[in-house]
């Protein structure tokens, strides 16, 4: 499965970023293969409205079945929805801790978005 992770950083090794519109970066992991690649945010890091919006637009362009990230907004969620992306909040630790966590059944799908829009 292919998986966007919300980042602080580039590698497996970096710390997930609480917030999906603004996460510094998109790591893309795939599952079966261990293969990822890492994709700069920064478009939407400081984009003054729409960064979740744009930044779920990102993710389904990336052919994301699923994103890992600490929290999402209702707009990003609707479109992550709308894309028929998995969305899992509450996801910490590093890139590689959090997609061992959905491996082992640790992470809950969410059914809403667990933030109000314009959460920092």
């Amino acid at each position: 499965m292919k998986i966007a992770i919300t980042s602080q950083g580039t590698s497996l090794d970096s710390p997930v970023d609480p917030r999906f519109g603004r996460a510094k970066h998109l790591v893309l992991a795939d599952t079966e293969s261990g293969d990822f690649t890492s994709h700069d945010n920064a478009q939407n890091l400081n984009a003054p409205q729409g960064a979740g919006i744009q930044a779920a637009q990102a993710v389904a362009r990336l052919g994301a079945e699923a994103v890992l990230t600490g929290h999402v907004g209702p707009k990003a969620f609707a479109v992550l929805k709308a894309a028929n992306i998995i969305v899992y909040t509450g996801a910490s630790g590093t890139v590689r801790e959090a997609i061992d966590c959905l491996k082992s059944g640790k992470l809950q799908a969410a059914k809403t978005a667990d933030v109000e829009g314009h959460w920092n």
